[in-house]
C-alpha cells in the first residue's frame, strides 16, 4: 500500500538513495534539506512516516524530533533516525529526542526496506 514518507537529509547522494528505494517500493516521497523545511512541510502533508538525518544544518535532527513531538499537528507521526553514528548512548538520546527508532548509515537496501515496512506497520498514523 503506497505510504507518503518524508524524508529530511542534507546530504544529496543518501536523499537520492533513499527515494529511489522508497519510489521502487511503491511509496510517495517528500524531501527536506533542513529540520526548519521538514518540520513545515510535515505540518501541511502529514507522511506515514518521517526519516530524518542526525546531523542536519540549522535545527538537527534531535531538535527538530523535538519540535515536530511537541506540535499537535505532528506529534503521533513516527519518526525514524538515520544516523551514521551509532555509538554508545545514541539509541538512548534518540529515543528521549522523540524517535521512535533509528537507521543506521550506510544502510544495507535489503535491510532498509525491510524496516521501512516494519515501522509502516507498526505505526499506523491517521492523515485526518
Amino acid at each position: 500500500m503506497e505510504k507518503i514518507i518524508l524524508i529530511i537529509e542534507d546530504d544529496a547522494r543518501s536523499l537520492k538513495l533513499f527515494r529511489d528505494l522508497l519510489q521502487v517500493e511503491g511509496h510517495v516521497t517528500l524531501e527536506a534539506n533542513d529540520g526548519k523545511q521538514g518540520f513545515e512541510i510535515a505540518r501541511e502533508k502529514k507522511p506515514d512516516l518521517i526519516l530524518m538525518g542526525i546531523h542536519l544544518p540549522g535545527m538537527d535532527g534531535l531538535e527538530t524530533s523535538q519540535i515536530l513531538k511537541a506540535d499537535a499537528m505532528t506529534k503521533d507521526i513516527p519518526i525514524v533516525a538515520l544516523t551514521s553514528y551509532a555509538m554508545k548512548g545514541d539509541e538512548e538520546r534518540i529515543c528521549e529526542a522523540g524517535c521512535d527508532g533509528y537507521i543506521t548509515k550506510p544502510i544495507d537496501t535489503r535491510e532498509f526496506l525491510k524496516k521501512i515496512t516494519e515501522y509502516l506497520s507498526r505505526y499506523k498514523f491517521s492523515r485526518k
